[in-house]
């Protein structure tokens, strides 16, 4: 007989005139003395399903002393319950243990620690709080699929293997098939590349952005989505050494056209999260953060503002207010700013032409010849979100940015070539998939919304 999952039966709520069977893990069991009631959940719905047996089973008193963890088969006919809290219930016709599970099971019915269960990564999906985070995970991947796919944008796998220095060599993991207790070296007594297996230096991705333009100067909008890393040894609750990132590369689009994008990009991934999670939204509204769901309807029907770093700053400044990090007109925005500035908009902002010295070289110099034609998206309750650029399109200018910069040019004269043959103006952005999970979830930290989380002193499972 095949297997009904429990979602199917939460969509139908209708009684079932014959057997079916039902497969998944015990949450709770409580038995008396002539029925009990097993809470049991597949993982294809955040609802358990309460299944009811009694004692006309022959196996009563077995199924009585079933353990929380123990997976098993149910057959049995559904029956509808709208008096009780749950719509519906499985009347057992059969109980089968499928696996035992032992008293020190860690994941028991009552309220554990994130901190705890950080402990137990692998075993933390089955409790309410990470099933409903990682399902919600899984739905907002398909969105950021579904919105580019269905706007002609080509996917694009970038590599995870570089040789391309594209934030900077001393945020990247260096990698290499050199015996590290007895390194080859040069003349001069640096490591000796040449012999490893790559023939240079190599790293793991910092970004695909460099790569990405390369297809953007080919299929016009492209956009990469995957892992990447960084070595910044940051314990902070939104930094970790491997995470998600989306990355668009739009070609003939200036810093206007990118935002239009990146608003109607998050409001399309939100709004499908949360017709497609509703159960799960409601869980993070009244467990995680209260006022999530209003949270997330202000940003679906807001305008983005969009206001320049110069004239932030000029707010920042005109605040009463004892700042930890006095605003300045050439530096970055603390955190503190960025949580003034969007509760002084009532919602998302995009903040524009940053100064030059503080951003990356590939980013197109405004004709002030002081700032950039770069954005960040700061939102309510997250703060940033989204940072992206116009990409300087000039070869001339891009390269005396890069001699400024002390950028390494020979190692990505293949990138230059995207000015050299038939540039055009073009845009790009990149957003942390782990970010926009914290912010649909409202999880304060980055570690509790990654599978496995790699983060310094921590690389376990």
């Amino acid at each position: 007989m095949k297997r009904t999952k429990i979602k199917e039966l939460f969509e139908k709520k209708e009684a079932s005139s014959e057997e079916i069977v039902i497969c998944g893990w015990v949450r709770s069991n409580r038995s008396q003395a002539q029925f009990g009631f097993l809470n049991v959940n597949d993982g294809s719905f955040f609802e358990s399903l309460q299944v009811v047996y009694s004692d006309d089973l022959a196996n009563f008193a077995e199924i009585s002393k079933f353990r929380v963890g123990t997976s098993v088969m149910v057959k049995g006919l559904i029956k509808l319950t709208p008096e009780l809290k749950q719509p519906l219930e499985l009347h057992a016709t059969t109980v089968e243990m499928l696996g035992d599970c032992p008293e020190s099971y860690p994941i028991q019915p009552k309220r554990h620690t994130r901190e705890f269960l950080r402990e137990v990564a692998h075993l933390r999906p089955r409790t309410n709080l990470f099933s409903a985070a990682f399902r919600v995970r899984s739905v907002a991947a398909y969105a950021i699929h579904t919105y580019f796919q269905e706007r002609g944008y080509v996917y694009v796998h970038t590599p995870l293997i570089t040789c391309a220095d594209c934030e900077g060599s001393d945020q990247m993991f260096k990698i290499t098939t050199l015996n590290m207790n007895d390194l080859p070296r040069t003349k001069e007594g640096s490591v000796d590349y040449s012999k490893d297996l790559f023939g240079k230096q190599a790293f793991i991705t910092g970004s695909g952005q460099l790569q990405g333009e390369t297809f953007a100067m080919a299929f016009s909008d492209i956009y990469t989505f995957g892992p990447t890393f960084r070595t910044e040894n940051s314990n902070t609750k939104i930094h970790a050494n491997e995470f998600w990132m989306i990355e668009p590369e739009m070609a003939f689009c200036d810093l206007d056209g990118l935002m239009d994008i990146e608003e109607e990009m998050l409001k399309f991934v939100v709004q499908f999260v949360v017709e497609k999670c509703p159960k799960e939204i409601d869980f993070f509204d009244n467990f995680v953060e209260k006022g999530l769901k209003k949270k997330i309807d202000n940003l679906l029907n807001s305008k983005f503002v969009r206001i320049s770093h110069h004239d932030v700053v000029d707010i920042l400044k005109n605040a009463k207010i004892k700042w930890e990090f006095e605003p300045s007109y050439t530096e970055d925005i603390a955190k503190e700013h960025e949580k003034y500035i969007t509760e002084y908009f009532n919602g998302p902002v995009f903040i524009t032409n940053w100064p030059k010295d503080i951003k990356a070289y590939y980013m197109k110099l405004n004709d002030d010849n002081k700032t950039v034609a770069a954005v960040d998206l700061v939102v309510p309750g997250a703060g940033e979100l989204m940072g992206g650029s116009q990409r300087e399109e000039n070869l001339e200018k891009l390269l005396k940015r890069m001699d400024e910069m002390h950028v390494d040019k020979a190692g990505i004269d293949w990138y230059l070539d995207t000015r050299r043959y038939g540039g055009c103006v073009h845009s790009g952005f990149g957003m942390g998939f782990e970010r926009l999970i914290m912010y649909l979830t409202g999880i304060e930290n980055i570690r509790d919304v990654i599978p496995f989380p790699r983060t310094p002193k921590n690389c376990e499972f």
